[in-house]
């Protein structure tokens, strides 16, 4: 089970939840979503924090599927992938 990183915000000092969310990224006209996130979310301000460690392998994954996407030539639509 993983480890609750906050109570409260930093930015609002708002109540923070873990939750379950879906992230869209758009770069030169390629747009791609990271679905299945488990992050802890700030239900005032939205503010989203990532356990340690994960903005970095959520960069690393959109970086691939915008890689994947030019590569292809996929400049139309959007491309998915689900953590699990």
């Amino acid at each position: 089970m993983k480890e609750r990183m906050k109570s409260k915000c930093s930015g609002c000092d708002g109540r923070v939840r873990w939750k379950t969310v879906t992230q869209k990224f758009e770069r030169q006209g390629v747009h791609v979503e990271l679905s299945g996130l488990e992050v802890d979310v700030c239900s005032e301000c939205g503010e989203i924090y990532f356990q340690p460690g994960g903005a970095q392998r959520v960069v690393a994954a959109v970086n691939c599927l915008f890689s994947l996407a030019l590569a292809e030539g996929q400049h139309k639509g959007t491309l998915s992938a689900r953590f699990s």
